[in-house]
Protein backbone atom coordinates (compact mmCIF):
# COMPACT_ATOMS: atom_id res chain seq x y z
CA UNK A 1 0.00 0.00 0.00
CA UNK A 2 2.86 2.30 0.79
CA UNK A 3 4.74 1.28 -2.12
CA UNK A 4 5.88 3.92 -4.56
CA UNK A 5 3.43 4.00 -7.67
CA UNK A 6 3.60 3.79 -11.24
CA UNK A 7 5.85 6.80 -12.69
CA UNK A 8 6.36 7.57 -16.33
CA UNK A 9 8.89 7.12 -17.89
CA UNK A 10 8.85 10.59 -19.92
CA UNK A 11 11.46 13.45 -18.06
CA UNK A 12 9.71 16.52 -17.26
CA UNK A 13 13.13 18.74 -16.77
CA UNK A 14 16.19 17.62 -16.31
CA UNK A 15 18.03 20.54 -13.93
CA UNK A 16 22.30 20.61 -13.57
CA UNK A 17 23.60 21.66 -10.38
CA UNK A 18 27.53 21.66 -9.97
CA UNK A 19 27.16 19.05 -6.74
CA UNK A 20 24.50 16.64 -8.99
CA UNK A 21 25.40 16.19 -12.42
CA UNK A 22 21.66 15.16 -13.40
CA UNK A 23 18.60 15.46 -11.44
CA UNK A 24 15.60 13.97 -13.54
CA UNK A 25 11.99 15.33 -12.41
CA UNK A 26 9.04 12.10 -12.89
CA UNK A 27 5.56 12.45 -11.65
CA UNK A 28 3.30 9.77 -10.15
CA UNK A 29 1.03 8.41 -12.90
CA UNK A 30 -1.33 6.97 -10.93
CA UNK A 31 -2.27 8.29 -7.54
CA UNK A 32 -4.89 5.78 -6.51
CA UNK A 33 -7.52 8.13 -4.50
CA UNK A 34 -9.73 5.31 -3.46
CA UNK A 35 -9.53 5.80 0.57
CA UNK A 36 -12.26 4.66 2.98
CA UNK A 37 -14.06 7.30 5.03
CA UNK A 38 -11.91 6.84 8.22
CA UNK A 39 -8.71 7.21 5.99
CA UNK A 40 -10.03 11.02 4.62
CA UNK A 41 -11.21 11.96 7.94
CA UNK A 42 -7.55 11.14 9.20
CA UNK A 43 -5.68 12.73 6.83
CA UNK A 44 -7.91 15.79 6.59
CA UNK A 45 -7.80 15.99 10.59
CA UNK A 46 -3.82 15.77 10.38
CA UNK A 47 -3.54 18.43 7.74
CA UNK A 48 -5.51 20.86 9.51
CA UNK A 49 -4.22 20.23 12.92
CA UNK A 50 -0.47 19.93 11.48
CA UNK A 51 -1.29 23.05 9.47
CA UNK A 52 -2.90 25.06 12.68
CA UNK A 53 -0.20 24.36 14.42
CA UNK A 54 2.67 25.60 12.05
CA UNK A 55 0.17 28.95 12.33
CA UNK A 56 0.25 28.83 15.80
CA UNK A 57 3.84 27.78 16.91
CA UNK A 58 5.40 27.52 14.20
CA UNK A 59 5.91 23.64 13.53
CA UNK A 60 3.81 20.93 12.33
CA UNK A 61 6.10 19.08 9.39
CA UNK A 62 7.95 16.35 11.36
CA UNK A 63 6.81 17.05 14.79
CA UNK A 64 2.55 16.31 13.77
CA UNK A 65 2.87 14.28 10.81
CA UNK A 66 5.82 12.12 10.81
CA UNK A 67 3.85 10.51 14.28
CA UNK A 68 0.23 10.92 12.88
CA UNK A 69 1.23 9.17 9.58
CA UNK A 70 2.93 6.13 11.91
CA UNK A 71 0.17 5.50 14.48
CA UNK A 72 -2.75 6.31 12.27
CA UNK A 73 -1.67 5.41 8.68
CA UNK A 74 0.63 2.17 9.85
CA UNK A 75 3.44 3.96 8.08
CA UNK A 76 6.73 2.88 9.05
CA UNK A 77 8.76 5.78 9.76
CA UNK A 78 10.69 6.32 6.16
CA UNK A 79 7.22 5.84 4.77
CA UNK A 80 6.03 9.25 7.05
CA UNK A 81 8.62 11.25 6.95
CA UNK A 82 8.74 11.18 3.08
CA UNK A 83 4.95 11.98 3.40
CA UNK A 84 6.02 15.28 5.85
CA UNK A 85 8.74 16.12 3.25
CA UNK A 86 6.67 15.52 0.50
CA UNK A 87 4.00 17.78 1.60
CA UNK A 88 6.54 21.03 2.55
CA UNK A 89 8.22 20.31 -0.76
CA UNK A 90 8.35 23.49 -2.54
CA UNK A 91 10.62 25.21 -2.46
CA UNK A 92 13.04 24.22 0.74
CA UNK A 93 12.65 20.11 0.71
CA UNK A 94 12.68 19.29 -3.02
CA UNK A 95 16.08 17.60 -3.52
CA UNK A 96 14.81 15.73 -0.16
CA UNK A 97 11.59 14.14 -1.66
CA UNK A 98 13.50 13.51 -4.63
CA UNK A 99 15.55 11.11 -2.76
CA UNK A 100 12.58 9.86 -0.59
CA UNK A 101 10.34 9.29 -4.11
CA UNK A 102 13.22 7.40 -5.76
CA UNK A 103 13.10 4.87 -2.81
CA UNK A 104 9.98 4.41 -2.77
CA UNK A 105 8.69 6.32 0.36
CA UNK A 106 6.01 9.05 -1.00
CA UNK A 107 2.64 8.12 -1.40
CA UNK A 108 1.17 11.67 -3.58
CA UNK A 109 -2.60 11.12 -2.49
CA UNK A 110 -1.69 11.32 0.92
CA UNK A 111 0.35 14.76 0.36
CA UNK A 112 -2.18 16.13 -1.79
CA UNK A 113 -5.22 15.74 0.88
CA UNK A 114 -3.28 17.11 4.10
CA UNK A 115 -1.84 19.93 1.89
CA UNK A 116 -5.70 21.10 1.90
CA UNK A 117 -5.96 20.94 5.31
CA UNK A 118 -2.61 22.26 6.03
CA UNK A 119 -3.39 25.21 4.21
CA UNK A 120 -6.29 26.00 5.50
CA UNK A 121 -5.40 25.06 9.29
CA UNK A 122 -1.68 26.81 8.87
CA UNK A 123 -4.06 30.27 8.09
CA UNK A 124 -6.59 29.78 11.25
CA UNK A 125 -3.50 28.65 13.19
CA UNK A 126 -1.79 31.85 12.86
CA UNK A 127 -4.84 34.24 13.21
CA UNK A 128 -5.70 32.50 16.75
CA UNK A 129 -1.62 33.06 17.31
CA UNK A 130 -2.02 36.71 16.57
CA UNK A 131 -4.15 36.65 19.54
CA UNK A 132 -2.44 34.89 22.42
CA UNK A 133 0.58 36.37 24.20
CA UNK A 134 4.09 34.87 23.53
CA UNK A 135 4.43 33.08 26.89
CA UNK A 136 1.08 31.28 26.52
CA UNK A 137 2.28 29.68 22.87
CA UNK A 138 5.95 29.02 24.13
CA UNK A 139 4.03 26.79 27.06
CA UNK A 140 1.74 24.50 24.67
CA UNK A 141 5.24 24.44 22.51
CA UNK A 142 7.08 22.92 25.04
CA UNK A 143 4.09 20.77 26.49
CA UNK A 144 3.25 19.75 22.82
CA UNK A 145 7.16 18.95 22.18
CA UNK A 146 7.50 17.10 25.60
CA UNK A 147 4.01 15.06 24.69
CA UNK A 148 5.79 13.35 21.51
CA UNK A 149 9.09 13.09 23.03
CA UNK A 150 7.93 10.97 26.18
CA UNK A 151 5.37 8.71 23.45
CA UNK A 152 8.15 8.03 20.73
CA UNK A 153 10.82 7.66 23.59
CA UNK A 154 7.92 5.17 25.62
CA UNK A 155 6.95 2.91 22.35
CA UNK A 156 10.35 3.06 20.91
CA UNK A 157 11.81 2.00 24.46
CA UNK A 158 9.23 -0.77 24.98
CA UNK A 159 10.23 -2.36 21.26
CA UNK A 160 13.62 -1.82 22.29
CA UNK A 161 13.47 -3.69 25.36
CA UNK A 162 11.31 -6.20 23.63
CA UNK A 163 14.64 -6.96 21.33
CA UNK A 164 16.98 -7.55 24.38
CA UNK A 165 14.70 -10.44 25.80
Amino acid sequence: MCNRLHETNTTLETLKFPFYSKIKITFVENWNMDFSTTQLLILVLVGLFAGALSGFVGVGGGIIIVPAMIYFMNMNQMQAQGVSLALLMLPVGILGVMNYYKAGHIQFNYVFIMAVGFVLGNYFGSKFAMRVPEHKIKFVFALLMLYIAVQMLWKSGAKWASELY
